[in-house]
């Protein structure tokens, strides 16, 4: 399923036209594409993450062996 690029309403794939408020949807090779890049800065999000994990628990260490 797809939302309407204009009014938000859920379409089903493939549409060409909104059939609630009329507008032009995207191809579909617009849509593939954008899922791509969707998907590559989720991947980059979630590894960002667990970077920020591992980094707080390099801190947390560093504090328990100080002695904090």
């Amino acid at each position: 399923m797809a939302f309407c690029v204009h009014c938000g309403q859920m379409q089903g794939d493939g549409i060409r036209f909104c059939r609630f408020c009329g507008g032009q949807q995207p191809g579909d090779q617009l849509i593939a594409r954008l899922r791509i890049e969707a998907e590559a800065v989720r991947y980059q999000v979630q590894q960002m993450q667990a970077q920020q994990i591992q980094y707080q628990q390099q801190q947390q260490q560093q504090q328990q062996q100080r002695g904090w």
